[in-house]
Formats: structure tokens, C-alpha cells, sequence
């Protein structure tokens, strides 16, 4: 697998060359900033935060509302707000150098059993694993482990953790780019796996069933009203409470989301995010719809006009000036500006 990795590793903005020791700051950036999103989705986030935030010391000092706008539209933004709270805790404990055990790892905010496996293993060469879900893959079919997933990851973990050569760090990054270019979910390359002679699901003949996963729980859809406020080219937003979704960020101001979608009446009754009195508000056709982790949402969007901004009413934003914004209340803008 190593010598595999030494002639196909990939080229990754946050991967040290190789015989350079990993820097742990760009390492934790990009593990945090990897969760649940795509390296090519993760790139140009990153390479915008090392630029603004060169050091865990500069990120540290920055305010915790830069941080959110700048990671706008990467998604699960609990991340952002942990991103900061571990450099200000890296700072104030560590004297601004990430700690190199596992155990000290997990202590900070935002960092888990696989954050800190990968850290303590990249950065520092610990005798550590990070089982991502593309490390879960690899090993759920060399072993053709049939346990499901998420039972299966102890499982998963101790066998990866039994293979672990001297070069931890890159043993990890090995397994994650087999599972990235070769063992991939639908379509495994198993004719270019340097694996294959010893992988029980390619004897097999069915790697496609591996990792084994329980059923998903099928998603809830919930509704909700945004408010669209425009004035002289400028739209009014507000703050979202500092924590639960999309904590910190700022969005269209919108009613409770529930069961039902609310008619726009019932929604300038019932709820007045915004002061609504002296407005003329419409319904546009359409919705602004968005997939969380726990459920669907439907988004319908009201629009109006003023004369002017109205300071007392909020925060007004240039409509072209929209890039701080969440995945869904730029689907909201998209359709609200293009009406």
C-alpha cells in the first residue's frame, strides 16, 4: 500500500510533499473543512482561509462572524463555529501548537475520535488511524465485513488499526486515495486495486455490497415563508441566534418551519418576522428547496418593496454583495432577484 501511495498520491493543497512533515494547522483546517463535504468543493475554502488566516493564532483573533460569512455555502456551519472555538482553545491552552496525542486532540472543540486519529497521524506520525468513510469502504471489503455500518466501526477500526505500518501518517493518506480513486462506492476499480489479491469481496465477487449499511430513516419535509424586503438595490437580512442551524449566519428573515406551508396571510398574522405594517407583500411562484441532514425544506418567498432602507428594521445588504449567504438563502435570492 505504501509504495502504491509513493507513486500515486495526489496532489492536495493541505498534503505536505513527500519527505516534508505535515503542517498540523493545515492539516486540522482541511479535516474539519473535509467533513461530509468533497475535496473539490473543500479547495478553494481552504486555500481562502489560509490566505486570510495564515496561522491558528489568526484565526483565533478573528471575529466569529468573518469566520461564518467566509464559510458560507460550504455547509454544516457547527463546524465554522467549532473551527473557532478549537483555535482559541489551541491558543489559550497549547500555546498556539496543536497538541500531538490523540487523547488531548479529542479534548478541543469540534474534534472527534477521526479528526484527531488524522492530526496525531499526519501531522505527527503517531501510531494513530483516521477510518473516514472512504477508509470504512476499503476495509469492509478487504475483510468483507458483513456487520452494517454504523455497528460494523469498531470492527473497521481495530482491523485498520492492526495493519498500521511505521509511516502512520502515510498509511492513513494511502487508504483515503484507494478509497477515493479505486475502491469507490458504485463503480470500484478493483483491476487497478494493489489490494485485490488479498481482498475477500473481490474473491467474491461482490465488492459492490460492502460497506454493509442499515436502512436510512426517510427524511421529513417541513415549509416555511422567507420575507424578501427590497430597497434601492439592498435587501434586508438578519442574524440567525448563535447556535443550532445554520447558527450565526445570516439569512431572509422566514416564519417558523413546520408541517405545513403557510398561506401568505396566515404568515403576516401570525408571525411578523420583519415589520410588516405599511408593506405590500406577494407570493412569487416557486420555492426555495434544501436538503438538511434531518429533513427537506420547502421554502416559499414574499417579496416587497420601499422607498428607502429603514435602519431600524435590520440589516440591508447589496443584492450583489450576497456571497456571505448560506446554500438556501441564495436559492431564495436566486429566485426573489430573477421573479
Amino acid at each position: 500500500m505504501l509504495e502504491w501511495y509513493d507513486s500515486h498520491r495526489r496532489d492536495l493543497p493541505w498534503r505536505a510533499p513527500a519527505g516534508v512533515a505535515a503542517h498540523p494547522y493545515h492539516v486540522w483546517l482541511s479535516e474539519i473543512m473535509l467533513q461530509q463535504t468533497t475535496v473539490q468543493a473543500v479547495k478553494p475554502y481552504y486555500e481562502a482561509f489560509l490566505a486570510r488566516w495564515p496561522t491558528v493564532v489568526d484565526l483565533a483573533k478573528a471575529d466569529l462572524h468573518d469566520i461564518l460569512d467566509q464559510w458560507a455555502g460550504l455547509g454544516y456551519y457547527a463546524r465554522a463555529r467549532n473551527l473557532h472555538a478549537c483555535a482559541i482553545e489551541v491558543v489559550d491552552r497549547f500555546g498556539g501548537h496543536f497538541p500531538d496525542e490523540v487523547d488531548s486532540l479529542k479534548s478541543l472543540p469540534g474534534i472527534g475520535d477521526y479528526t484527531a486519529g488524522a492530526i496525531a497521524a499526519i501531522a505527527f506520525d503517531r501510531k494513530a488511524v483516521a477510518v473516514d468513510g472512504n477508509v470504512e469502504r476499503v476495509i469492509s471489503r478487504l475483510y468483507r465485513i458483513s456487520t452494517p455500518l454504523p455497528r460494523a466501526k469498531k470492527e473497521i477500526k481495530a482491523k485498520t488499526y492492526a495493519l498500521l505500518p511505521q509511516r502512520s501518517g502515510d498509511f492513513a493518506q494511502a487508504l483515503m486515495d484507494l478509497g477515493a480513486t479505486v475502491c469507490m462506492p458504485r463503480t470500484p476499480l478493483c483491476h487497478l486495486c494493489v489490494w485485490k489479491s488479498d481482498c475477500a469481496a473481490y474473491k467474491a465477487g461482490d465488492p459492490g455490497l460492502y460497506p454493509v449499511k442499515a436502512p436510512k430513516k426517510e427524511r421529513p419535509t417541513r415549509y416555511g415563508l422567507a420575507f424578501w424586503l427590497e430597497s434601492g438595490g439592498h435587501v434586508l437580512l438578519r442574524r440567525r441566534p448563535p447556535k443550532g442551524l445554520l447558527g450565526g449566519m445570516l439569512e431572509v428573515p422566514s416564519t417558523h418551519w413546520g408541517d405545513e406551508m403557510p398561506t401568505l396571510s396566515a404568515a403576516l398574522s401570525d408571525y411578523s418576522p420583519v415589520p410588516l405594517d405599511g408593506h405590500v407583500w406577494h407570493r412569487i411562484p416557486g420555492d426555495a428547496r434544501h436538503t438538511f441532514t434531518h429533513f427537506h425544506l420547502h421554502l416559499g418567498i414574499a417579496v416587497a418593496e420601499i422607498d428607502r432602507p429603514d435602519p431600524r428594521l435590520g440589516l440591508w445588504v447589496k443584492t450583489d454583495d450576497l456571497e456571505g449567504l448560506p446554500s438556501l438563502m441564495r436559492k431564495v435570492a436566486a429566485l426573489a432577484m430573477n421573479r
